[in-house]
């Protein structure tokens, strides 16, 4: 792997299927007490720009079950906060820590971060891309699947973040991927490009979720809004209101045995059902807490292995 974890497009098959096995060894790890604390000694800057509930808990907790020590670091209360350059922030925690996270808007950021730190980096969550949802909802396909090569996935919703990476992991992992989503609101074109150059998986992007989810082995969807879009929530409900949602419909098109994921928070009754939810709520769960494994093997590749 590369010295930083910045966005799916700069892994390879090899590299995900890596992470995913270590990530399923911390698991085991974990579930039967073994201890593993790799990263003894180390530690690890949490730069948090947006506000998080799963994202913090997870990385903190991993640290901690790794042996090493996690400092959370408020863009607010900071000085990057407060317009210190970010190289200048890059180069001073690469004297105190071994690795960053940060959670933030501009993908650019994170970039010129790890440009600048000769620690490793790890993208929490961008605008642009979020590489550790996606590493766990793979994880979680597989659990349940047994395999992700020759399986479908289908995200309905918003080009988003999710949409940007779940396309570019599920392609990478050889599953066919089909996205629905409104017009205006498509994922982004770098990674419409780098579908374009796929081959052995097929991708879709429709109009129509029924038609994105015929024959899908996994469904897929996120908030109608981000973070940071509220002020566009009013015009995004009625761009995807009444037709952009993970609901009994959608499910019937999918294959029989489907599974569903969310990244969570979801809003019940918008972008998914409570019918459909509670239905797959095991699933969704087992993916939520995936994202403390599949960090855990990211944290250990990264600043363990490679030390």
């Amino acid at each position: 792997m590369q010295k930083d974890l910045l966005k799916l497009l700069d892994l390879t098959r090899e590299d995900i299927t890596k992470i995913l096995n270590v990530a399923d060894q911390m698991k085991y790890n974990q579930k039967h007490g073994l201890i593993h604390n790799y990263l003894q000694g180390k530690t690890l800057a949490m730069i948090f720009e947006k506000n998080s509930t799963r994202t913090r808990v997870s990385f903190e907790v991993g640290m901690y079950q790794l042996g090493g020590h996690a400092l959370f670091l408020s863009g607010k209360e900071s000085q990057i906060g407060r317009g210190e350059p970010i190289e200048d922030t890059a180069r001073v925690l690469a004297r105190y820590c071994d690795g960053i996270m940060i959670r933030t808007y501009r993908q650019e950021e994170v970039e010129e971060l790890a440009k600048y730190a000769s620690i490793p980096v790890i993208n929490g969550l961008t605008d642009f891309a979020h590489p550790c949802q996606v590493l766990a909802d793979l994880m979680t396909i597989r659990e349940h699947m047994t395999r992700l090569e020759g399986l479908k996935l289908c995200f309905i919703g918003d080009g988003n973040n999710m949409a940007n990476s779940l396309i570019v992991g599920g392609l990478k992992c050889g599953m066919d991927v089909s996205v629905a989503c409104p017009e205006g609101y498509e994922p982004d074109q770098q990674v419409l490009d780098f579908a374009g150059t796929v081959t052995g998986a097929k991708f879709a992007l429709c109009r129509d979720p029924l038609e994105a989810a015929e024959h899908a082995d996994v469904v897929i969807t996120d908030v109608w809004a981000s973070m940071g879009q509220e002020e566009e929530k009013e015009r995004r409900q009625k761009a995807f209101g009444g037709l952009y949602q993970v609901n009994e419909a959608v499910m019937a098109a999918a294959r029989p045995g489907a599974m569903v994921q969310h990244c969570l928070p979801a809003h019940r009754g918008e972008e998914i059902t409570t019918e459909v939810f509670e239905a797959h709520a095991g699933e969704i769960f087992d993916e939520a807490e995936n994202r403390l494994h599949a960090q855990k093997a990211v944290l250990y590749l990264l600043m363990g292995e490679q030390v």
